[in-house]
């Protein structure tokens, strides 16, 4: 197992804690962007897969996430957090001159890695998003509608069909367990429609992978955002069955396998890296 070296920044809002899982060769970085309420620990067995196919792999907690600064899961505009981001991406391009970038961001993380791609895309070389909150999140719309959000916490059984992974969830303590913060759903709420404003990636290559049982993110609401976003080369991917974490799914490994032969594809057809 790739073994991960933690660093520090001065963030948008405070120290970012980010990590990096090195590769003595690698023919590509990848950007890993987590999502809402977790943080990028979660990730070690996907650094790990990305790190064996060729990538030095690197992302951050974002603010207020895990073991970086800030008020628990407070975001006020996601923003900081594309910025953050793109100082993790720009330290990685200083380390390792040349390499393409590819940026794999995950729910929340699908999110800011869209906006990321909208603003910064000419330093990708490819995009991938799973369960990304794009588009229409009717949870989002009901709990800004009500007076006081409830102290109701993310339902670990909505991640995956694998109980260990549930399990680990809810007895993470770099996890938030609590209620979402209103600033925080505004601040989504702004970022979705700002992405949906922004409109299409362009030549971008995106692979968009999806839980068709996804009930945390439906299906149905981010196919919106995804049309609103879509480019000239979009591959798609939807696992029947599969709930909300389709890296920590029980067919994990075929979500892995399409993720790094999509990645082969992009870099097979790469005349150059992107500056």
């Amino acid at each position: 197992m790739a073994v991960a070296r933690r660093w520090e920044f001065a963030g948008a809002r405070g120290a970012i804690t980010a990590r990096t899982w090195p590769n003595p060769d690698p023919r590509y970085v990848a950007v890993l962007v987590h999502g809402y309420g977790e943080h990028l620990g979660r990730y070690d067995h996907v650094a790990d897969a990305l790190v064996r196919h060729g990538a030095v792999v690197c992302g951050p907690d974002h603010a207020g996430h895990g073991l970086s600064a800030g008020e628990r899961v407070l975001i006020h505009d996601v923003a900081d957090l594309v910025a953050d981001v793109h100082t993790v991406a720009a330290a990685a391009r200083e380390d390792h001159p040349g390499l393409p970038a590819v940026m794999i961001g995950h729910s929340m993380g699908g999110l800011i890695a869209t906006r990321y791609a909208q603003l910064h895309g000419a330093e990708l070389a490819a995009l991938v998003l799973s369960g990304p909150v794009l588009g229409r999140w009717d949870a989002l719309s009901r709990l800004l509608a009500l007076d006081e959000i409830p102290d109701v916490p993310i339902d670990p059984d909505t991640l995956s069909r694998d109980p260990d992974v549930g399990k680990a969830y809810a007895e993470d303590p770099l996890v938030w367990h609590g209620p979402f913060k209103r600033p925080t759903l505004e601040a989504l709420d702004a970022a979705i429609r700002a992405a949906s404003a922004h409109g299409s990636l362009g030549a971008l290559p995106t692979l968009w992978v999806h839980g068709e049982d996804d009930r945390l993110v439906p299906l149905d609401g981010t196919r919106t955002g995804i049309e609103a976003v879509r480019g000239s080369d979009l591959t798609e991917r939807i696992y029947p069955a599969a709930r909300h974490e389709v890296f920590n799914e029980t067919n994990r490994d075929e979500v892995l396998a399409d993720v790094t032969a999509f990645i082969d594809r992009v870099l097979a057809g790469s005349a150059s890296p992107p500056a």
